[in-house]
């Protein structure tokens, strides 16, 4: 007998709404009034993640979302790092009052093609990254080292990322910005650069889908490098949504109330497969606010 493969997908793609459909549902029963914890945690999400990379346009997504805000990125190599103009930084402040919204972060993703141990441009890209980060009232500058940044394994480029962030550091001091180094690399590799660049404002930015990927007890890694070496988590999953992947949010919440942690989280990833990202998302603020409450 011939399949219509046609029929197959829509029914395929109707089922999976349904099921997000029917987890909203839930959530939305249990938390029919919006949570505020503002005083503790915001929510906000990676532009990447929600389909507007480098976009002002993230800023209103995100409200449509129901985020604090958005972790945006300093820009591409093609558009040179735009965030860094002026009147790009505006445009972003303009949509944040439009839309009552925060920046929730700066992320230098392009780092990854363009290593921070091996190219200038990178390097430039950091420091100028804190000029950013002040201009715009934000906190914490993602620093990612994936793809040809990946530090595992390589003590040459570790060395080199390390002198590199010696150089930086007095800035980000002095501009009360902190760098914060998202890698493959585990608690104590982490540590080991924080220590040997001796700064309190280089710091780990913890993705639990990537450490629980590399088979690392997140929980107790959390707890390892506890609040002062903590400045950002991400909230992910790769092909799943937020509580129904590999993570366990409730131990993740017991771990960061262990270490006292308060600040920004933000969703990356967590869309399941032929899923739509809006409504992914907003199933995904809200199972985070449920959980965060």
């Amino acid at each position: 007998m011939k399949l219509n493969t046609m029929n197959l997908k829509i029914n395929r793609r109707q089922a999976i709404k349904s099921t997000i459909g029917l987890l909203a549902l839930n959530y939305l029963d249990k938390f029919k009034t919006k949570i505020n914890n503002s005083d503790r945690f915001k929510i906000g999400a990676c532009d990447w993640s929600i389909n507007q990379h480098s976009s002002v346009e993230a800023i209103k997504v995100g409200r449509t979302i129901g985020l604090d805000g958005v972790q945006i990125s300093l820009g591409t190599l093609v558009n040179d790092m735009h965030l860094r103009q002026e009147k790009i930084q505006n445009q972003y402040k303009d949509a944040c009052k439009e839309y009552g919204m925060s920046i929730g972060g700066i992320a230098i993703g392009e780092m990854n093609n363009i290593p921070y141990k091996s190219d200038s441009r990178a390097e430039q890209w950091v420091s100028d990254s804190i000029d950013v980060a002040k201009a715009m009232d934000v906190k914490v500058v993602l620093l990612a080292f994936f793809h040809n940044g990946d530090l595992k394994d390589d003590m040459e480029g570790t060395k080199e990322t390390i002198k590199r962030l010696k150089k930086v550091a007095s800035k980000a001091e002095n501009n009360g910005i902190i760098l914060g180094i998202e890698s493959w690399l585990s608690a104590s590799e982490h540590m080991e650069i924080i220590d040997a660049v001796n700064s309190p404002n280089v710091q780990v930015y913890y993705d639990v889908a990537n450490s629980n990927k590399m088979g690392y007890d997140i929980y107790e890694e959390i707890r390892f490098l506890g609040k002062k070496n903590i400045c950002e988590f991400h909230a992910k999953e790769n092909g799943y949504l937020l509580g129904t992947g590999r993570i366990d949010f409730n131990a993740f919440r017991k771990a960061i109330d262990d270490i006292g942690y308060n600040g920004w989280i933000q969703i990356e990833g967590a869309i399941p497969e032929n899923a739509e990202m809006l409504e992914s998302y907003q199933l995904n603020n809200a199972y985070l606010r449920s959980i965060l409450s």
